[in-house]
């Protein structure tokens, strides 16, 4: 009986320590929180209606269609966007990153434009582009291109320099020191700093979907907004939540795969 009832406490703790070392607790308070003081009246539903009416309209929207309309379209420009940044980004930071009189040439100019936010060119791009897709691709390229840029540039400094002379003493070629020694040094900056712009592609996005669009998360929200409907727009802002964090998933699992020999726990924002 003793051996029955330790076996039951030590399933309990077991159960309690994976609880805690999930993390879902926090989530779930702020749930229960929100359930319980909008079923209490605690603040106006107007302001922030309860989980059940967020609910209930999601469902709503996934049944009309118009929620994966709205998600087709912002995931569309993510990918047509990140994709051409990542591209230009890693080219140049290769390009600059390999050969250093690029770098001390293109450095101020980068500089300059790495603290002018995206969001204050947004009046220029819809005159140069249009209010059509060219203008928000435009916006999350230069959203995204710096912290991939910047975390490949310091990942390719950070290669090991006996690695390199190894190299340099088995007759590698430039090419093959790049494919079998630079690149696996820089992989896991290259994939945080992806990581990273991913988060700022999301940001930049939304933002200018709000300016000028006719469909995106960003437009669903404006336009929820301006019906004063809070639960459609508690839902867009939740959606974004979910795919930025699956999205981030998928990249540190990526990550752990391809580059499994090292890691960066801080990128370079």
């Amino acid at each position: 009986m003793n051996t029955t009832s330790q076996g039951g406490t030590s399933a309990f703790s077991r159960f309690v320590r994976a609880i805690w070392n999930s993390g879902i607790l926090l989530p779930l308070f702020v749930l229960l929180v929100w359930w319980w003081g909008s079923k209490s009246g605690w603040w106006s539903a107007f302001l922030l209606p309860g989980p059940a009416r967020v609910l209930r309209t999601f469902s709503s929207l996934t049944t009309s269609g118009e929620l994966f309309t709205h998600m087709w379209a912002s995931l569309l420009r993510i990918f047509k966007g990140f994709s051409a940044s990542a591209l230009f980004a890693l080219a140049l930071a290769f390009a600059s990153g390999l050969y250093r009189p690029l770098l001390r040439q293109i450095a101020p100019l980068l500089e300059l434009l790495r603290h002018i936010p995206p969001m204050a060119t947004i009046p220029m791009l819809i005159l140069w582009f249009g209010i059509g897709e060219a203008s928000k691709l435009v916006i999350i390229v230069m959203a995204t291109f710096f912290p991939i840029y910047l975390n490949t540039v310091q990942g390719i400094s950070q290669c090991d320099s006996k690695l390199l002379e190894v190299a340099q003493s088995f007759g590698y070629t430039r090419l093959q020191t790049l494919r079998h020694v630079v690149l696996p040094s820089a992989l896991p900056y290259i994939f945080t700093g992806m990581r990273l712009g991913l988060g700022y592609s999301w940001r930049s996005l939304i933002a200018a979907e709000l300016v000028a669009a006719s469909s995106g998360l960003g437009y669903m929200i404006l336009d929820a907004e301006q019906l004063s409907r809070p639960d459609v727009i508690l839902v867009g802002i939740l959606v974004i939540g979910f795919l930025g964090s699956t999205i981030d998933l998928v990249f540190s699992a990526a990550t752990r795969y391809f580059a499994p020999y090292g890691s960066v726990s801080n990128g370079v924002a």
